[in-house]
């Protein structure tokens, strides 16, 4: 039985109230661990810790900070073996995909920030006929609020935590109380890393106490928030009085779409990966497959048959491709979509069942499945499935497509297949989304934005983005 304890001014704490929750494994639907309960008392003494450490930690020196996050970095690097472990067990992931992907991308983003601060400038503006000079300060925001989803861990964890230690800031932030135990750990490599104590607090608990708490907490100046769509707005509505800033990456119902000129078999196995990766939980997936008629039919039978081989299977098990859902209950959401599919008399033409796995029989298994939509206003192609589920559908003109791709409330990111180059500035320019990737997915540059439009989310993350997004400009006017 593993205890997760809270992480606050440096040490490992339990709960005030001592009150704990579950912690399941999905692989097998056992509990295998306990997290805090935590409730706003915690989160308050997280936030006199926090800023306490403040003064301190905003008026090191770059160079300082940057060093620090450098060495969590190095030393997650040095650890991903078994952080990948912990991840796959608590998240029901397959170890390669965390091993290779994860818990890398985790230690970049200690890596990236901690170089970005470095070059990070603001900007100055000579009047020369007044005889003043203006310049702007970036300066830290104080204490801050990360709140992260269940789908990457640690991956987006860090995503947020990496920009708000780097810019000075210091942070009380809550994992998903479905995966803590890859948050719980970074703790430990903090310090290590002598990462001053207060700087970073983790706060363990249910989004509806804890991270309730963080958000309408006086003094925490500025909230980053992935997660669904609806806690996003609850949270905008709680925030806004406050005049808090906000960051809200949130969901999305993304368009692939292909056309006939593609690079077909670059585009046919990458279309599985941006399916059915992480078992179809990222907000990236492509999940409505828009293919141009000409190519529907071949597209459709060998979509099908790559789909048919890839195997589900124990997360540890390095042939699986499908792991285990993250929870009993997001299965069951994901399974009432597919039941849905059959009463509205659309075609599954794979997948569609649960998977039992020999002595893991109580895991969250299920088959990837591919649903050949009707209509694109159905709720398979209008709603987030969240899940290993995409559906298809045949296009006859850029406009169709494009109208089609729009359609959702959602605004994300977008896939397009083509290999004409007019055809991608047109499309490209006109579709209502933050990233669109053309003849790739997941292609990731750390220095862009990052973020949705629409129901997708405000704000955006990455690069400078977030470094501006944890700090407050103050302009200076100098009269000479």
């Amino acid at each position: 039985m593993i205890i997760i304890q809270n992480y606050i001014n440096g040490q490992f704490q339990n709960p005030l109230n001592d009150e704990w929750l579950d912690n399941y494994n999905p692989s097998n639907g056992e509990v295998y661990g306990r997290i805090p309960n935590s409730t706003g008392e915690d989160v308050d003494v997280a936030f006199k810790a926090a800023r306490t450490a403040f003064p301190n930690w905003s008026e090191k020196n770059i160079e300082e900070r940057s060093r620090i996050l450098i060495k969590i970095s190095e030393l997650l690097e040095a650890k991903v073996a078994h952080f990948a472990e912990a991840e796959s067990k608590d998240n029901g992931k397959p170890i390669n995909l965390a091993k290779a992907v994860d818990i890398p991308r985790a230690a970049s983003n200690f890596r990236f920030f901690g170089n970005a601060i470095t070059q990070f400038a603001s900007e100055s503006h000579e009047n020369v006929g007044q005889q003043a000079l203006n310049y702007t300060l970036r300066q830290p925001i104080g204490v801050v609020g990360c709140i992260s989803p269940w789908n990457l861990p640690l991956y987006l964890f860090t995503w947020k935590i990496a920009p708000a230690l780097a810019a000075g800031n210091c942070v009380v932030a809550k994992p998903s109380e479905i995966t803590p135990l890859t948050a719980y750990l970074l703790g430990e490599i903090c310090n290590e890393a002598g990462l001053p104590k207060g700087v970073l607090n983790i706060v363990h608990g249910l989004g509806t106490i804890t991270g309730q708490a963080i958000v309408e907490h006086p003094n925490i100046k500025a909230i980053s928030f992935t997660g669904g769509t609806a806690t996003g707005a609850h949270i905008a509505r709680t925030a806004a009085p406050l005049f808090k800033k906000l960051s809200l990456e949130l969901g999305g119902k993304n368009p692939n779409i292909i056309f006939a000129d593609c690079d077909y078999e670059d585009m046919l196995t990458t279309t599985v990966r941006s399916s059915f990766a992480n078992q179809g939980q990222i907000c990236l997936c492509g999940s409505r497959i828009f293919v141009e008629n000409s190519i529907y039919e071949k597209f459709k039978r060998d979509f099908v048959a790559k789909v048919q081989q890839l195997i589900v299977g124990h997360p540890s098990n390095t042939s699986t491709n499908i792991g285990a859902l993250v929870s009993k209950s997001h299965l069951e959401k994901v399974v009432g979509y597919i039941d849905q599919a059959k009463v509205e008399n659309h075609t599954i033409l794979c997948g569609g069942k649960k998977v039992t796995v020999k002595n893991y029989e109580n895991g969250y298994y299920l088959e990837p499945t591919v649903i050949e939509v009707k209509s694109n206003e159905c709720s398979l192609n209008q709603e987030e499935i969240f899940g290993p589920v995409v559906t298809i559908m045949p296009f006859h003109s850029e406009k169709e497509v494009l109208e089609m791709a729009n359609s959702v409330k959602y605004g994300l990111s977008a896939t397009l297949w083509t290999n004409n180059l007019k055809r991608t500035m047109r499309i490209c320019n006109q579709l209502q989304t933050g990233i669109v990737w053309v003849n790739t997915w997941m292609l990731r540059d750390l220095r862009t934005p990052f973020g949705g439009m629409k129901d997708s989310g405000v704000g955006r993350e990455g690069g400078f983005e977030a470094l501006r997004f944890f700090t407050e400009s103050k302009n200076i006017c100098i009269k000479y």
